[in-house]
C-alpha cells in the first residue's frame, strides 16, 4: 500500500539522522566507505533507557557495546554498598565494561542510567562481523579500544598526581554540565573524594571567587 511505503520511507529518513551522531564518531578515528558505514550501522539497535535503569550488575555477563545518543550512564563498582565511580558515559562516548566484555566473564560492575538515556547496542557476534567486512571499520575498533585504554591511564594518574582541588577544576572545566546531571556524592566518588572533601573544596573556590 502506498501509505506502507511512505511509512517505510519516512522511518528509514529518520533512523539516519538518528544515527547521524554515531556517524561521525566513528569517523573521527577512520575514512570509512558509505557503503561500509551503512553495512555496520544496520547492526546498531536503539534502546531508549530509563532512569535508573540497569545495563549491567555485578554477576552477570555482558556481550553488547553501547553509543550513547543522549544521557548520562554511571560505570562503577560497591565497596560495602557504598558506590565508587569509575567513569560516566555522556554524549559521544562508546563503552561496556571491557574487561568482562573480552574476558567473557562475569562483571564485578555496575552499568546504571543516570537519566533518561538514549543508546545503540551492538553484539560482539555482530561486532565481529563488521571487523571481518572492513579493514577500516576494524582499525575503527582498534582505535577505540586504544582510547579506551588511554582514558583508563590517563583517570589513573589524575586520582595519584593531581591535587583533590586540582581534580575538582579539571573536572569542572572539562564537562561541567557532569555537575547539574549527576548526584554530588557520586561527582565526590569519581573524583577520589568524600561528599564532606567535595563540600570543603567547593566552600573553598566560592571564597575565593567572591
Amino acid at each position: 500500500m502506498p501509505g506502507t511505503k511512505i511509512f517505510r520511507f519516512l522511518a528509514v529518513i529518520v533512523t539516519i539522522v538518528d544515527l547521524r551522531d554515531l556517524q561521525d564518531k566513528i569517523r573521527s578515528f577512520v575514512k570509512v566507505s558509505e557503503a561500509d558505514m551503512q553495512f555496520a550501522l544496520q547492526f546498531y539497535k536503539r534502546k531508549d533507557i530509563k532512569k535508573g535503569t540497569f545495563l549491567l550488575q555485578p554477576g552477570q555477563y555482558i556481550d553488547q557495546f553501547y553509543f550513547v545518543k543522549e544521557g548520562c550512564v554511571s560505570y562503577y563498582t560497591e565497596d560495602d554498598g557504598i558506590p565508587q565511580v569509575i567513569e560516566f558515559f555522556t554524549e559521544g562516548y562508546f563503552f561496556t565494561d571491557l574487561y568482562a566484555y573480552i574476558q567473557e566473564v562475569p562483571s564485578n560492575t555496575y552499568l546504571e542510567a543516570m537519566e533518561d538515556t538514549v543508546i545503540y547496542a551492538v553484539s560482539k557476534t555482530d561486532v565481529e562481523q563488521i571487523f571481518d567486512h572492513s579493514h577500516q571499520l576494524e582499525r575503527f575498533g582498534r582505535l577505540s579500544m586504544q582510547k579506551a585504554f588511554i582514558n583508563n591511564v590517563q583517570r589513573i594518574h589524575q586520582i595519584k598526581n593531581l591535587s583533590n582541588q586540582e581534580r575538582y577544576i579539571q573536572l569542572q572545566e572539562k564537562r561541567p554540565s557532569l555537575f547539574q546531571r549527576v548526584p554530588q556524592y557520586l561527582i565526590a566518588s569519581y573524583l577520589g573524594l568524600t561528599p564532606v572533601g567535595l563540600s570543603k573544596i567547593r566552600r573553598r573556590l566560592s571564597k575565593h571567587y567572591d
